[in-house]
């Protein structure tokens, strides 16, 4: 069995009245995508969509003719390309129609192959990596609180109970390009990767999140659950997104499905 497990949820929150994350979830692509829209009205709510949407449409295209070829600077670019697509279409709709002028969204992207990762992002939405029982945040926010963490002028605890922790430095739609952060990770079998908004890691202390995955990392479904439930008990600020994945590392792409997947996306 070569499948890669994926569980997502996504969840307004208690306090917002719409839910302007949006995420995606494709396994037999080994393709994982959460955003976090931001701007007045249904702005944010349609620039997270967007993004979603375009990411997962180029992604599952290009491999789709590529098949199961890919290397590091393969997979890497083709991230790196969906998300410049992305930032374009989001930029240019905001400028042509008022209602959605001064919108955004965060992104984190993953492609998984082999033995491999690939992440992107821009923003604040993250991923994690839980092994051997121990969680660590594989990306680094861009955000202002970040910086200050970064140059040890406040301590990360600090910085997660910061009013200003919302505040990022990149964000899709915003400028013509953006700058994402490209990496590369090696897989191990049962590693399990996190992926989310900022409605989740707010609320929930780094510590918090990984000893839910130790009490029921062994199912998805369960720990996804229990994630969002518990960030709803402590008040649901903000809409929550959380997909888990469990690595796979005999995972391999195959061509005719992701013809098939194409067509649908």
């Amino acid at each position: 069995m070569n499948d890669l497990q994926m569980v997502g949820l996504t969840d307004p929150g208690r306090v917002r009245n719409k839910n302007e994350d949006s995420i995606a979830h494709i396994p037999e692509a080994g393709l994982v995508v959460v955003a976090d829209g931001m701007g007045g009205h249904q702005a944010g709510e349609v620039a997270s969509k967007l993004a979603v949407d375009i990411i997962t449409r180029h992604i599952v295209g290009t491999l789709a003719e590529a098949g199961t070829a890919g290397n590091g600077a393969f997979e890497g670019k083709m991230i790196g390309d969906a998300i410049q697509l992305a930032n374009r279409a989001i930029y240019e709709l905001a400028r042509q129609q008022p209602e959605y002028a001064g919108m955004g969204s965060t992104v984190v992207v993953t492609v998984f192959h082999g033995g491999k990762l690939w992440v992107g992002h821009v923003g604040d939405s993250r991923l994690y990596r839980f092994r051997d029982g121990i969680l660590e945040q594989v990306t680094l926010d861009h955000s202002v609180v970040q910086e200050l963490v970064s140059r040890g002028l406040v301590t990360a605890e600090e910085a997660r109970m910061s009013v200003n922790k919302n505040l990022v430095t990149r964000a899709l739609g915003v400028d013509v390009t953006v700058t994402p952060d490209i990496g590369e990770q090696a897989l191990n079998d049962e590693d399990i990767y996190l992926l989310c908004s900022d409605g989740l890691n707010d609320v929930l202390a780094d510590g918090d999140i990984e000893m839910m995955l130790i009490e029921y990392g062994r199912n998805l479904e369960a720990a996804a659950r229990r994630m969002v439930d518990i960030a709803n008990e402590r008040g649901g600020p903000d809409n929550i997104s959380v997909i888990l994945v469990r690595a796979n590392c005999g995972f391999a792409r195959d061509r005719e499905t992701l013809q098939k997947l194409r067509a649908q996306v």
